[in-house]
């Protein structure tokens, strides 16, 4: 069987956003961390949410969804920040460093032409708090030409829900796909 990919966000979905006032959900402990290409002296704090790790632990232990990192953290989301939540070990998309001043340079996520070519049509959960109404329309769209996409979209200010975990549980079992070859119940599926 072939499982939905989980696309995974960092800032905005595990690391929220600080308020006007600086402050940051009561529920999320300060860490300082040393990004690649950051110099020693020169570390980041970042706010983490220690619930985080066993709720997404126990969507991947369901062998629901195949996880992979799509963040601007690269491959620091597998050696700084999964590690500080307890999270397994997985890949993360090798996005480009785009000189660009907005998220939405041509008005959707700079990410998703990237995401879109990296999938095929496979079928993805996407967790991000940065989606516009074109990118909505681009998973819309993925969707009726048979390649379920589903978007989540935390509030950046809070991140990463219980519900929103709970909407990808539910989501997901419809989304397996057969391997080539493989007969399956088509009712199983469909949708």
């Amino acid at each position: 069987m072939t499982l939905p990919y989980l696309l995974l966000d960092i800032d905005g979905v595990l690391i929220p956003f600080p308020a006007a006032d600086g402050s940051t959900p009561p529920t999320h402990v300060r860490h300082t961390v040393l990004p690649t290409g950051r110099h020693p002296d020169a570390p980041v704090p970042i706010w983490l949410d220690p619930s985080h790790g066993p709720l997404l632990t126990d969507l991947l232990a369901s062998g629901l969804v195949t996880p992979v990192w799509c963040t601007s953290w690269r491959k620091d989301a597998t050696t700084i920040i999964g590690p500080l939540l307890g999270l397994p070990d997985f890949p993360y998309l090798d996005l480009p460093r785009p000189q660009i001043t907005t998220s939405h340079p041509d008005g959707y996520l700079w990410k998703r032409d990237h995401v879109d070519a990296w999938l095929g049509r496979a079928p993805a959960v996407w967790i991000d708090d940065d989606f516009t109404a074109l990118d909505h329309a681009w998973a819309a769209e993925r969707t009726a030409r048979g390649h379920s996409t589903l978007l989540v979209q935390p509030d950046p200010y809070v991140g990463l829900q219980p519900q929103h975990v709970a909407a990808v549980a539910s989501w997901a079992p419809s989304r397996v796909l057969p391997e080539v070859g493989e007969s399956v119940n088509s009712a199983a599926v469909m949708g």
